[in-house]
């Protein structure tokens, strides 16, 4: 394996991005980068000390100063000016508010940087909506994960189920449709197939799978 490797991973939400980034991230013993992790930290942050969502200038004041850290051991943690915050941004609420987050330039601009920081510390696998368009647009390897809005509802509520937070099926994939519709309608990094991407319908297929597809492209 090369060294600093950059495998770029994206795709529409409830595709596997996550669950398959860290499959290969154990897999290779490289760093695995959660961006939407980082934009849920916002939306979480934001929400928690009741600064409206629309209010854009806020937003991207707030983002600047946010301490965002990625634990790169196993656990994954995610901890935003000292506090733990994974659980809690993964509730139906941020998920619900995320992307009216991520439209904002500034925004991304802040956390952007943050990735490719990230990206320096030595190979990584990074998901996200925009890695291998905008990222990491040089990435070695760029996959667009994709499945059914029906499967990718299907995987997100059975998500919420080992969870206390209680959400009906039709509400999951509603608000999957509605963030789907926001990504791919902004105007700063909307969510398209980079043109030098492989794009894998993972319908129907388990994560083993879909891992070992990916590897093998790494390997070829």
């Amino acid at each position: 394996m090369k060294d600093n490797l950059q495998i770029a991973i994206d795709g529409p939400a409830g595709a596997g991005k996550s669950t398959i980034a860290k499959g290969i991230a154990h897999r290779l013993g490289i760093f695995y980068v959660d961006t939407g992790a980082m934009y849920r930290a916002i939306t979480y942050k934001a929400m928690s000390i009741n600064i409206p969502l629309d209010q854009e200038e806020a937003i991207v004041e707030l983002a600047w100063k946010c301490d965002i850290v990625l634990d790169h051991t196993e656990a994954r943690k995610i901890h935003c000016d000292g506090q733990d915050i994974t659980e809690a941004i993964r509730t139906p609420e941020v998920s619900r508010n995320v992307s009216i987050i991520a439209a904002y330039a500034g925004v991304r601009e802040r956390l952007v940087d943050l990735q490719r920081r990230e990206a320096q510390r030595g190979s990584v696998v990074m998901d996200g909506r925009d890695i291998g368009t905008y990222v990491l647009p040089e990435a070695d390897l760029k996959i667009f994960l994709t499945a059914t809005a029906e499967e990718r509802a299907r995987r997100r509520w059975l998500e919420l189920q080992k969870t206390s937070k209680q959400i009906s099926f039709a509400e999951v994939k509603r608000d999957m449709q509605m963030r789907d519709q926001t990504d791919q309608q902004r105007e700063v990094s909307p969510l398209v197939p980079a043109a030098d991407a492989i794009i894998l319908d993972t319908t129907g297929l388990s994560v083993e799978e879909i891992i070992e597809r990916i590897i093998s492209l790494i390997n070829n």
